[in-house]
């Protein structure tokens, strides 16, 4: 459902309201210690002892987020690369940022889960940068991601709430990150990017090593209100420590941790080792002291020196131990980076990345097995990805407030729908926001797609032809209950919008009145109102044949023609704008005439009826007036100083209007008269403005033009 979602409500949307949400979702998968336990199958030994840091060993949280991540890798398939760098990135390195306090702080549950989402999703999404955008934002990856995330992992005085388990976790998880980062950029560019946050991972066990000869010390030095000893490292530094966290820091960097971090890097740095990571020597100790420990028989610690043929032994070894392992993968390959990883030949560029499984690990045929242990995947290119004039309008949509309730109109051009070989009369959205009708002078209605494909420049093929008006259509609209579509040149016509078969027409009485104005009443109601010339009200159930109702407007007045029609939200009461500034308001359950009143002094052009019983009209006289329907006085009155508003459309508690001078305004329904305009550049908008219609939901302006031309504008 939120793959479907994500597709039909477009880039800004789903961005803004589904992609965010997500993304705070996806912390929750690992909030608690239960989260964060190791699933363990069916015959594998415990967590690390496999001494692989490529076999995926996930925690309970990880198959949680299992469809959370899928959710936010389907909307970066949709809408492109700029969803992972723009929106995901900056949201990771949100969650890993340090605290406020410089002192030392104990991490709460919701951040120590922040920290293990934040990982795992950065390692999904360097799967899928491709390798110019890595290099670009490798800088950023390093200082807002890496170095954050290690600083509470290294930490001397920062406590996990739950404990060692959540530290081992991260552990393993970056260590995942920083090597998958290595095998896509190759030694020279760790060596330039990446030696900081990888010298910061091997530092610690330095500091815990000699902790444990300082340990007396430690433990005699009388601690001060608040105030944590500091102790000088061999490094020259002064840094405090918590001598209650030693414990939980001893379980997690082990010998067996030394072990699972030394030998894939050494491998994967060979002689650059030396230069980036000052206490190798020792984290190679650690590494054979581990060996030693776990098979009494193998060769003396130098076997986990990093020269090639050494690793060998060392690593059968351990491959023998692992009950996983056949014990005969000792190919140069697979020896030199761990039982999963094969480094293709250079005379087989094409074959699969080195992290592609290996017979010797039980990584049976599921596809999910293999996803995971991609080292680069392609983002398919979707036609709504984002690029140019959409691309600039996401970044700009997903910076604003969700909070901010107004309509900002920057004349940002996304899209064209030529078609019409004469002026567009008018245009309506469907409920749904993902296609609109448009009807006009060329005695058609069109039904268009409005997902977002190009780069503003594109221009969009109608889905549905319906040509069988005989003259030009004025009004277009969805009849929302029974799903179909009522256009009116005269004469009404009910079709379908899914086949374009007509289902019903509806004509005139007599020919020499024909009818001048139309609206749909909403949902659940099913009946179309039609006023002719004659001041006539009528209503039809698209059901039943017949008429359903017929009232008289004019009531020994003489209004002219009723010019707009407009049925409020609730469908209790219609009113009817005249030719002669005149506004009649109707009672649809009993027919009785609420009010009528002279509103303003010209032809009404367009009335629309908001919730609250509040009504909007625009007219000729150069004014547009706010009403209560029944209070004498409207609300607000604003004056147009150059032409009159023919178009407007309303959106949430402000209206959007439209001139014949192509000039965009934005006015309030509450607050006192103040209105903003935009003059279209012809560059964005050719020809005049014939009609306008406002997508609430995705905040983008329908713009029908004289010359047949619709365009969407942001």
């Amino acid at each position: 459902m939120v793959r479907w979602l994500a597709a039909k409500l477009g880039p800004t949307v789903a961005s803004r309201h589904v992609a965010r949400n997500l993304l705070r979702l996806l912390t929750s998968c690992y909030v608690g210690p239960t989260r964060q336990q190791f699933t363990m199958s069916s015959g594998e030994s415990p967590p690390l002892s496999a001494g692989n840091i490529y076999q995926k060993r996930p925690v309970l949280g990880d198959i949680v987020s299992g469809p959370v991540l899928s959710c936010l890798l389907h909307i970066a398939y949709l809408y492109g690369e700029p969803v992972l760098t723009y929106q995901y990135l900056p949201y990771i390195s949100y969650l890993v940022a340090p605290g406020s306090t410089s002192g030392p702080s104990r991490l709460n549950s919701r951040k120590e889960a922040g920290l293990l989402a934040a990982v795992t999703l950065t390692q999904k999404i360097i799967v899928y940068l491709s390798d110019t955008t890595l290099m670009d934002i490798l800088p950023r990856i390093s200082h807002e991601v890496l170095l954050p995330v290690l600083s509470f992992l290294t930490s001397l005085v920062t406590g996990f709430p739950s404990g060692a388990q959540a530290r081992t976790v991260l552990c393993m998880k970056t260590i995942s990150l920083i090597a998958l980062i290595c095998l896509r950029i190759g030694q020279e560019m760790v060596q330039q990017h990446l030696s900081e946050p990888v010298a910061t991972f091997f530092q610690v066990f330095s500091q815990l090593h000699e902790l444990q000869h300082l340990d007396l010390k430690l433990d005699s030095v009388s601690r001060s209100e608040g105030q944590l000893p500091e102790v000088a490292f061999s490094d020259g530094q002064q840094r405090p420590v918590d001598p209650t966290l030693l414990d939980e820091l001893q379980k997690v960097f082990t010998l067996e941790m030394a072990y699972t971090i030394y030998v894939p890097f050494s491998c994967l740095l060979g002689d650059i080792i030396r230069k980036i990571i000052p206490n190798h020597e020792l984290v190679g100790e650690l590494a054979g002291l581990y060996l030693k420990s776990i098979s009494p028989n193998s060769r003396s610690p130098a076997s986990v020196e990093p020269t090639v043929p050494s690793t060998g032994p060392g690593w059968d070894s351990q491959g023998g131990g692992c009950p996983q392992d056949d014990g005969h993968s000792g190919t140069f390959g697979s020896v030199l980076v761990g039982n999963r990883i094969q480094i293709p030949d250079d005379s087989h560029p094409d074959s699969p990345g080195p992290l592609g499984p290996i017979s010797g690990v039980g990584s049976g045929g599921l596809g999910s097995e293999n996803e995971d242990n991609a080292l680069k995947r392609e983002l398919p290119r979707s036609a709504h990805g984002l690029s140019g004039n959409w691309l600039a309008y996401w970044q700009y949509e997903i910076g604003v407030s969700q909070q901010d309730a107004h309509f900002h109109f920057h004349q940002i051009r996304l899209q064209s729908f030529p078609g019409h070989s004469g002026a567009v009369k008018c245009v309506a959205p469907l409920s749904s926001e993902d296609f609109f009708l448009s009807g006009s002078k060329d005695r058609t209605v069109r039904l268009w797609p409005l997902y977002n494909s190009g780069d503003g420049t594109s221009e969009t093929a109608p889905r549905l032809i319906y040509a069988q008006h005989r003259k030009s259509v004025f009004f277009v609209g969805q009849l929302e209950a029974p799903q179909c579509v009522v256009s009116c040149d005269g004469a009404v016509h009910v079709w379908d919008p899914f086949t374009g078969k007509t289902l019903r027409t509806v004509e005139p009485a007599d020919s020499r009145v024909p009818l001048t104005a139309v609206a749909v009443m909403p949902a659940p109601h099913t009946s179309i109102t039609m006023a002719s010339s004659d001041s006539t009200l009528r209503f039809v159930d698209c059901r039943k044949p017949g008429l359903q109702h017929e009232f008289r407007l004019g009531g020994g007045l003489n209004p002219g023609l009723v010019r707009s029609l407009a049925v409020s939200p609730s469908g209790r009461s219609v009113v009817a704008g005249f030719s002669s500034g005149f506004m009649v308001l109707l009672d649809t359950r009993t027919g009785l005439v609420l009010r009528g009143w002279p509103a303003h002094e010209g032809d009404i052009l367009q009335i629309k009826a908001v919730e609250g019983s509040v009504l909007v009209s625009s007219s000729s006289d150069h004014s547009l007036t706010v009403w209560k329907e029944l209070e004498q006085k409207p609300t607000h009155h604003y004056k147009s100083a150059s032409d009159p508003i023919h178009t407007f459309d309303l959106y949430g508690s402000e209206v959007v209007t439209g001139t014949v001078a192509n000039k965009i305004g934005v006015c309030s329904l509450l607050e006192p008269p103040s209105q903003a305009t935009t003059k279209l550049s012809s560059e964005n908008f050719r020809g005049t403005l014939t009609s306008l219609a406002l997508l609430p939901t995705k905040r983008h302006l329908l713009l029908g033009s004289d010359n047949g031309v619709i365009r969407l504008l942001a």
